[in-house]
């Protein structure tokens, strides 16, 4: 008996201390809401900037306004006077004030300071208001498929509002009214006041500067060949920064069309990111960079800079034939070393190097220059890309990635590793925020620039950047050309694939560029799908590079050089 007796005692005396120790804290919170009620306060979202400080997504003050049905004493005259200030139907706001299954009812939202104005001078019982945000965009549609948008509670539904929805959203506080039984507030009650905690605000790379101009220049693209879609972006070549970001058609982030899904899904997706496309002639900057590197390792089946590729313009592997777009008539770009295969886009010749370097090799670059797999941007949506198995790829499946077909990559995937090729051999993970901060100035968290790997080395990456600036200079990238400065770049003219086959007069045109060539800082890649007249990359993509890095030129007073 005294053990059972000892033992009661213990479990009571167990539950005493879970109750009054472990259990306190929640027990607290239980009973204060029991005898309280609360009004919302709404934390400020966070401001989205640029990375010069240039607003691009702010908040407007607006309020709540709502009842408890309980409190309400004289609820036709309550409904009456509400209709006279906040301009709603009597018979909508008495039916919303007779509820008995809600304690609390929401009579209005987004109601101006006039009408709050109006609404306290009445000082109806049981009717109360809260501050609210509105999230607003200064800037209309800029950078609409980054910056993303809210939804009617505020919440990040799409880009950075999603992404760092924990940052920006902050966490809201209360004001605490004692209440009896049934909710009316007590007479002479104290309130209590939680106050809110507002959010961070997120400083992005970007640079509205070189933002303008990017999506500037696609309005003229898209005026002149009246494309179904087109995208840009700028790279800071030596921290894979995202300077800007644009994408064709956009939508005023002020004005979002909620109504229509299908629209609404076309105009929001960043194409950059989240979609992927056959990139063609541009990828030759890739295979390129892999045949230069092998060749100073020494590696005998890698060809040297001053081999010169068999004259014939068709190459036959597994059945399937390689041709170039030349006929090679009368010589015509007959004899090519890889700087004039670079030059004219001759296919068969990059058809040999990846036949040469082989299957095992030439997976290898495609793994360090990050194809099939995603890059690590901070944002949501990146696609992996679309890469054959090394184990289930032909040869001829080989030989046509060596020239960019039988591959599919996004745009950010292609940029960075375009970067990577040009600026020493360093593969960064792209970023679009830079810091998180709080008003007061306190930095939570920078990003910071760190090398992801090594994809060739400094010497290749310089042979490399000089082939690609006489591709500017004397080749198929003519167009992007700039007087006084060095730029390279490759060009791109992919033809598009529907149900499995190839669609008839359906083209991607693309360019990536970047300068100055020899110390490269800013990287382009413009993207235009079925532009509708003229098609090739050299006609299409090439001026819209020269035309944003003209932007740049002059925004930046980047001044020329004399030996240029």
């Amino acid at each position: 008996m005294i053990v059972a007796i000892t033992f009661l005692f213990c479990l009571l005396f167990g539950r005493f201390f879970y109750v009054q120790v472990i259990w306190s804290e929640e027990l607290g919170y239980r009973a204060l809401d029991q005898w309280t009620r609360e009004l919302p306060i709404v934390a400020e979202r966070g401001k989205i900037t640029d990375r010069n400080g240039v607003v691009l997504a702010d908040n407007s003050t607006a309020y709540t306004v709502f009842a408890r049905s309980n409190a309400v004493k004289d609820t036709e005259g309550t409904a009456a006077l509400l209709s006279q200030v906040l301009h709603m139907e009597q018979e909508t706001l008495y039916e919303r004030l007779t509820k008995k299954k809600a304690s609390e009812v929401t009579i209005a939202k987004k109601v101006g300071k006039g009408e709050i104005a109006n609404l306290s001078e009445l000082s109806l019982d049981g009717v109360y208001y809260s501050r609210d945000n509105i999230r607003y965009y200064p800037k209309g549609d800029a950078l609409c498929q980054v910056l993303g948008f809210t939804s009617s509670d505020n919440v990040g539904t799409t880009g950075i509002e999603k992404y760092y929805e924990s940052y920006l959203a902050g966490k809201r506080g209360e004001l605490l009214y004692e209440t009896d039984l049934v909710g009316i507030e007590i007479e002479d009650s104290v309130a209590a006041y939680l106050p809110a905690e507002n959010g961070y605000h997120v400083e992005l790379t970007i640079d509205y500067g070189i933002q303008e101009i990017v999506e500037s220049t696609l309005e003229k693209m898209a005026n002149a060949y009246d494309p179904n879609a087109a995208s840009c972006i700028v790279l800071d070549v030596n921290t894979f920064e995202v300077l800007a970001l644009a994408g064709y058609p956009s939508y005023d982030l002020n004005e979002v069309p909620r109504e229509d899904a299908a629209l609404l899904n076309t105009l929001t997706r960043n194409r950059t990111i989240s979609d992927v496309y056959e990139p063609g002639s541009t990828f030759k900057i890739i295979t390129s960079a892999a045949d230069i590197e092998e060749h100073l390792q020494g590696n005998p089946k890698a060809f040297s800079t001053s081999y010169i590729f068999p004259s014939s313009r068709t190459r036959f592997v597994d059945g399937t034939t390689v041709k170039c777009w030349s006929n090679h008539a009368n010589g015509k770009h007959c004899n090519q070393t890889l700087s004039d295969a670079l030059n004219t886009s001759c296919n068969p010749c990059f058809t040999d190097i990846a036949l040469s370097l082989g299957k095992e090799t030439f997976y290898e670059y495609l793994a360090a220059f990050g194809f099939g797999k995603k890059t690590g941007i901070d944002f949501s949506g990146e696609a992996y890309g679309l890469l054959l198995a090394e184990s289930v790829v032909r040869d001829c499946d080989l030989a046509r990635i060596g020239f960019g077909q039988t591959i599919a990559v996004s745009g950010i995937q292609l940029a960075c590793a375009a970067a990577s090729a040009v600026n020493g051999g360093y593969y960064y993970t792209p970023r679009l925020v830079k810091r998180i901060y709080a008003e007061d100035g306190y930095v939570l968290q920078t990003a910071q620039t760190e090398v992801k790997n090594r994809t060739i080395s400094e010497e290749a990456s310089k042979i490399l950047r000089e082939m690609l600036e006489g591709v500017v200079r004397e080749g198929s990238g003519k167009k992007a050309y700039i007087e006084g400065y060095r730029v390279g770049g490759k060009t791109g003219t992919a033809q598009k694939y529907e149900n499995g086959r190839i669609a008839v007069g359906k083209y991607v045109s693309s360019f990536v560029g970047f300068f100055p060539a020899d110390e490269p800082k800013y990287l382009t890649l413009v993207t235009v799908d079925q532009p509708q007249g003229a098609y090739y990359g050299s006609v299409v993509a090439a001026p819209c590079a020269k035309e944003i890095f003209e932007g740049i030129i002059s925004l930046k007073n980047i001044q020329p050089r004399t030996s240029a």
